[in-house]
């Protein structure tokens, strides 16, 4: 089953067979959360993917090494090379140390993916834990002539390397038609060259976070953590390398560039990217306000959501879709999702309890090879879930008397359902609908709040309010009525 297994490579740019490096070991790099906010949808979608591709991955018998960072410093307003550093910022703002921020959105990170039911890393490394990596790599690119001191900053020398090298080999894009498209930035004077990035950043006097280097003190860029810990955990080469979509032009483009002047190799045998979001068939942003968090899908509490879907029901709803495609965020589709979830796990319960008979009448062996070569065909879930969906059709009719399965299919068909459904799409039972539950409780308190205010017993109402604030709930009062937002 292993040698069946097909990936589309955004490097090559085809889908071709999957062939690691070493035999029966895989090696897999996703870049991680820069935890300066709250995880958002888009974030949710990448690691869902990846937990999936990881899932198959064990599921075929691999020894997976799943490596996926934490960006907790370097990276600047606007992913550029100068401006505010994102955790300073929001520090700055509220008024605490940046590493808190890092802390607080960490967590959240950490629950939003657990509701999820994604499996955690095999190694999940911050990038302030490898600063000295981060230094040591910058020192061997410099020596190796790709890199140079200005003013106490590192720059990447992008020409220098592109006349080595392919430096555009990832995204595709015309070298020429970067160079005239890249405007002038602030700091540009001290670069070489406009497509030049910063391996090291010297630090202004009001920035917080910084570290002792042999250019004096600053901070790394934000692409050379991820080739600096890919290179610690995994090697020079490795097979796989994830992450969104937009990170394809800069930061994967970058990483190449890095290990390629550092270890003169392309880090990874496969370069895996997810697709964007969109709600409606509009691209989610907040400036359109139609941007929602995963707590804000749960509960229900956005006015583009008609209520609050389950995060089982939203993985579904995710599996639906190839990784590679765009996903819209609809109120009719997540409906669907979770009638189809239902339906799904309703099979499940009923497969657990059915009686043999002497024959099959159906075909378990074609139901399951189906499955395997949907997955086998760089994951394609959307066609792997038809496919049981075809299982569960079949066993609603064995239920009901009106087809057959013998001892030996019942047994390989509960086995293979149990562990594909639940081990390999990560899907659970759900036991009861606790987001409509939250929703309906929150209704009943925020209604015994308004009701006191109405009294002028405004004593109560501080109070209500207060004591959710406690436990990590929100209440907004405006003119179109009183809400709330959890996390």
């Amino acid at each position: 089953m292993q040698n069946d297994l097909k990936i589309y490579n955004t490097l090559s740019r085809e889908i071709s067979l999957f062939k690691p490096l070493h035999k029966d070991y895989v090696g897999m790099y996703v870049c991680g959360p820069t935890v300066y906010s709250n995880a958002h949808l888009g974030n949710a979608r990448t690691y869902v993917s990846f937990d999936i591709i990881y899932r198959y991955l064990l599921h075929l018998g691999y020894k997976v090494r799943y490596v996926r960072n934490i960006t907790d410093a370097g990276h600047l307003e606007g992913d550029r090379d100068e401006g505010d550093d994102k955790f300073a910022k929001k520090a700055k703002l509220e008024q605490i140390e940046p590493m808190e921020i890092v802390q607080r959105y960490t967590l959240d990170f950490h629950e939003v993916l657990q509701q999820f039911n994604t499996l955690p890393p095999s190694i999940e490394p911050t990038a302030t834990g490898h600063i000295i990596e981060q230094i040591e790599m910058t020192k061997k690119i410099m020596a190796n002539g790709y890199a140079y001191e200005a003013n106490g900053s590192i720059y990447f020398d992008v020409e220098k390397f592109s006349a080595e090298h392919n430096y555009t080999i990832l995204s595709n894009r015309n070298l020429e038609e970067l160079l005239n498209n890249t405007r002038e930035l602030d700091g540009q004077n001290e670069k070489r060259g406009r497509l030049d990035f910063a391996l090291w950043i010297k630090a202004k006097p009001e920035h917080l976070m910084r570290w002792q280097s042999p250019w004096g003190e600053g901070f790394p860029g934000w692409h050379l953590e991820c080739s600096a810990m890919s290179s610690k955990y995994l090697g020079s080469e490795f097979d796989i390398h994830g992450g969104g979509m937009d990170l394809i032009p800069t930061h994967h483009t970058n990483e190449i560039a890095q290990n390629l002047a550092c270890h003169h190799t392309q880090p990874a045998q496969y370069w895996i990217h997810t697709n964007m979001l969109t709600v409606n068939g509009q691209k989610m942003s907040k400036s359109l306000g139609n941007s929602f968090l995963p707590a804000e899908l749960f509960a229900g509490n956005h006015p583009l959501l008609d209520k609050g879907y389950s995060a089982m029901t939203v993985r579904f709803f995710m599996l639906q879709a190839h990784y590679r495609s765009t996903l819209d965020f609809r109120n009719d589709a997540l409906q669907a999702a979770e009638k189809g979830l239902e339906r799904l796990m309703n099979g499940l319960q009923i497969l657990a309890k059915l009686n043999p008979s002497q024959t099959s009448s159906f075909s378990v062996q074609e139901i399951i090879e189906k499955v395997y070569k949907a997955m086998n065909e760089d994951f394609n879930t959307p066609i792997a879930l038809a496919h049981l969906f075809d299982a569960t059709r079949y066993i609603n009719l064995v239920n009901d008397g009106k087809e057959q399965i013998s001892q030996a299919d019942l047994i390989e068909l509960q086995n293979f359902m149990e562990k594909f459904v639940v081990d390999v799409l990560g899907l659970k039972p759900e036991t009861a609908n606790s987001t409509v539950l939250t929703d309906e409780l929150m209704q009943v308190i925020i209604g015994i709040r308004t009701a006191a205010k109405g009294k002028k017993d405004f004593e109560t109402s501080d109070f209500i309010r207060d004591q959710l604030k406690n436990i990590g709930i929100e209440i907004k009062d405006s003119k179109e009525g009183t809400t709330y937002k959890i996390g």
